[in-house]
This record gives structure tokens, C-alpha cells and sequence, in this order.
């Protein structure tokens, strides 16, 4: 059984919830005026002026998209494959299989590499370090470094394509299939913007070092120069990433993210992440890139809508000297709310990336800007998935799901899940309940 209760909130910050305590004669399902949507993308860009074939905004905080044009469609990733080869390598360190610090002596796999691919020029028999490999990848998007590092970890390369494809569905990369680690074009090796920015979403909460990496703007290797194709790196100070990628058949791609801070206390730094395929250059990659992150970071903002340990709710328990059950958080639960407030769909190209608003044109010619809204509309509808409890338990429950909504919209889910333990009364003490049940005691 489920029940259902609404709790409504008209805030800019958190005003706390309502404990809601429900009685043990509750059996029938509490309805109430909530109305039910798809999640809705909080912001209405017009695809018609962003000059990419595919993109998405997302929110790492709360995991929400901000806005998003064709994010599922498969298409060539080019060398954004590579954030994955990092991503593998990193965790591999991470656990102890590899140290920054060693040494590998190339191998014949080198000799894979085509004279006219991105590359450190390793020749069979060099030695270099898993650092250099590293930097090599990501910086100067070397194809040797990745299948070095390939062979290094699964022995293979073949071997550590599987390990990829492991990798991506764990990640829920649904759009995503690889048949090599340096990203050559294959006609079945694709992925899509939103598998590219789940994929950014992983590296930088698990596997953070590789920011070290990607915010270099240069990196040198046997005198040899290269600089970073990210051209963003050079305008905005709180960019760190992610991964340039570009062939012919991907066009131009771009995984951007900054960090920023927010402003809110006890609110960490936010992190948002942008990717952009099918550009039609490195300067029209990173300028719509830009934009797109700038009027994420404008028009969006992150609210704590739970605290941590809050108390959503309390079961009855039966048979048990326990009587209620706290239905708590376990941790804070942070939404993504939209700052935008105009009927208009956001024209991109006439965005103003200096002062970060979105200006409009009125039938006289006169151009005005679209300020960010300082208060949110927000409610919550908690559905409890149970009306009581009975003991016996000792079991992982999801007890809860939490709609969150925006002016009716539905905006972001997640569940109160917990691992609850509750012991059953003896039976000297079930008769004693039973009694005092009976009595009315």
C-alpha cells in the first residue's frame, strides 16, 4: 500500500518539513491535489540557436539536467572516449594496482597508432611514467597513452574495451558502446551527450585527480609542445574540464565543466557540467559550450529541499515494544531549481556572456534583460510505501519516495531508503499489548 501526502513550500531557502505521522488504522490511500508530470527541463533554450548538433546542461549536485537537445542520440564521441581510459586508470590507482610513480616500458601496441593520429610518438621500448601517460591522455589526447594504458591494465586491449562497455552500463551509460580507447571513428563505437556528461558526473565525484589533469593548459613530452584544446580554460578561471574531442565524422566536441561557488552557506562549491557534439569548430565548440554553462549557472541554483537526518515521517510498529519508526533522511537531499520565469524560449545567440543575462528585443528595438528570479516555488509529495510496520524486520526498505515539484512541475524523485531493524516483542509482552488492546487501556 501507498500513501500519499503533499507538503507545499513557498521559499528561497529550507523551511523544514512537517513530520507526518500516520495512525495505525490508516488503510486507505491519502490523496491530494498533486499533479503528476514528466520531469521537466528547467530551462527552455531554443535549439534552433545553439550551434550544435547535440547538448545537455547538467547539475552534478543533484544529477538533474538543466536543458538538453538531442542528449540520447548516438554519435561519434571522438576523443571524449578518453575521459573513460582516465576514469579506469584513476579508479586503478585508487585501489592500489598502479602508482603515478611507475614505470612502464612501451610495448609493440604502440605500433597501432597511425603517423596521422594525436599522439606522444612512444616508440617500442621507451619507458615512461603512468603520470606522463596520464597527462598524454587527456592533455594532449594521445592515442598511444590509451592504448598503453589499455594493455597495462587488462593485458590487452580488446580485454580493456570490455572493461569500458563493464564500466558504462554500471554508470548507466545507455547510449554508449565502445570498441576502442582512443576514440576512433567505428560504426558501432557511440555514445551521446548524456552519457558523456554522466560519464564527466563519475570522474569528477570519483575520481577527481583527473581535474589535476585536465586543467593544464599545456603539457610537454620529449620537446615536444602541446597546448590544451580547451579554449576555455584560457577566459574562465573556474573551468577545469573536462575533454576536447574531434574527427571529421564527430565534428567538433566539447565536455565542459566549472566549479563556482555558490554563496549559500554551508552549501559547497557547485559543479555543472556541459557537453556540446557536433560543433562546427574549436572556437564555435567552446563559445557555445561557454554559454551554455554560464546560463546554467545564471538561471539555476541548488536548494537543500531536505537536511540531513530530517524526519519525513513515523510508522506504527506492531508487535514490538518499539511504537513508531522515524523515517529519516540519510543524508541531504539537494534539487536544482529554475530562475527563469518568461514564456519566451532562451534565444542562446543574443545570451550576454559578460553580464550573464539573457537579453530580449521588444517591437520597438529596444533590448532588455531577463532578471533571475530570487524566490522559488517549490512542493513536495511524499509518498510512503508503507502504513506500518510489522516486527519482525531486519532488512533493507525503501520506505519512501519524494516528489519534488516546481510550479507544478515535476523537477526531481529520489527515495528515503533505510536498513531498518526492529526486533519482535516477546511473548509475555505481545500479550501484555493485546490485553491493554482489548481493555482499551
Amino acid at each position: 500500500m501507498r500513501t500519499v501526502l503533499c507538503v507545499h513550500r513557498h521559499r528561497i531557502g529550507f523551511k523544514g518539513i512537517p513530520l507526518l505521522k500516520i495512525s495505525t488504522y490508516l488503510f486507505v490511500i491519502l490523496s491530494c491535489f498533486c499533479s503528476t508530470f514528466v520531469n521537466a527541463a528547467l530551462l527552455n533554450i531554443n535549439p534552433a540557436t545553439v550551434e550544435a548538433e547535440a547538448w545537455t546542461i547538467l547539475d552534478v549536485q543533484s544529477g538533474q539536467t538543466i536543458a538538453e537537445f538531442n542528449s540520447h542520440v548516438q554519435r561519434a564521441p571522438a576523443s571524449m572516449t578518453k575521459m573513460m581510459v582516465a576514469y579506469i586508470t584513476l579508479q586503478e590507482i585508487k585501489a592500489g594496482h598502479l602508482r603515478k610513480d611507475e614505470i612502464l616500458t612501451a610495448t609493440p601496441v604502440v605500433q597501432m597508432v597511425q603517423w596521422d593520429e594525436s599522439q606522444m610518438y612512444l616508440k617500442q621500448g621507451e619507458q615512461i611514467s603512468i603520470d606522463q601517460l596520464l597527462a598524454g591522455l587527456i592533455v594532449m589526447s594521445a592515442n598511444d597513452a590509451a592504448v598503453t594504458l589499455a594493455e597495462r591494465i587488462s593485458g590487452s586491449v580488446p580485454a580493456f574495451v570490455a572493461r569500458m562497455n563493464q564500466q558504462a552500463q554500471a554508470l548507466g551509460m545507455k547510449d554508449t558502446h565502445f570498441t576502442n580507447p582512443a576514440g576512433i571513428t567505428m560504426p558501432d563505437h557511440v555514445s551521446s551527450a548524456h552519457d558523456m556528461a554522466l560519464l564527466g558526473q563519475a570522474v569528477t565525484i570519483h575520481t577527481p585527480e583527473y581535474l589535476h589533469y585536465s586543467v593544464m593548459p599545456s603539457f610537454s613530452y620529449k620537446q615536444r609542445f602541446h597546448r590544451a584544446t580547451n579554449l576555455v580554460l584560457k577566459s574562465d578561471p573556474t573551468v577545469d574540464g573536462l575533454k576536447t574531442g574531434f574527427t571529421k565524422a564527430a565534428g567538433f566536441n566539447l565536455a565542459l565543466t566549472a566549479h563556482r561557488a555558490t554563496g549559500i552557506t554551508d552549501m559547497p562549491d557547485r559543479r555543472l557540467i556541459v557537453v556540446v557534439m557536433g560543433a562546427k569548430s574549436g572556437i564555435k565548440r567552446a563559445e557555445v559550450a561557454h554559454k551554455l554553462l554560464n546560463l546554467g549557472y545564471a538561471y539555476t541554483r541548488d536548494e537543500v529541499i531536505i537536511k540531513d537526518k530530517q524526519l519525513i515521517a513515523e510508522l506504527p510498529v506492531i508487535q514490538s515494544t518499539l511504537k513508531m519508526f522515524k523515517v529519516e533522511a540519510k543524508k541531504p537531499q539537494i534539487v536544482t531549481t529554475s530562475l527563469y520565469n518568461d514564456a519566451v524560449p532562451i534565444d542562446l545567440m543574443t545570451f550576454d556572456n559578460i553580464n550573464q543575462k539573457v537579453t530580449t528585443v521588444n517591437a520597438n528595438g529596444l533590448i532588455s534583460t531577463i532578471e533571475p528570479l530570487q524566490e522559488t516555488q517549490t512542493h513536495l509529495n511524499v509518498e510512503l510505501n508503507e502504513s506500518l510496520l510489522t516486527a519482525p524486520l531486519a532488512k533493507m526498505m525503501h520506505l519512501a519516495k519524494v516528489n519534488v515539484y516546481q510550479n507544478n512541475q515535476l523537477i526531481q524523485t529520489f527515495d528515503i531508503a533505510d536498513e531498518v531493524h526492529i526486533e519482535q516483542a516477546s511473548w509475555l509482552e505481545r500479550l501484555m499489548m493485546w490485553l491493554k488492546m482489548r481493555l482499551g487501556l
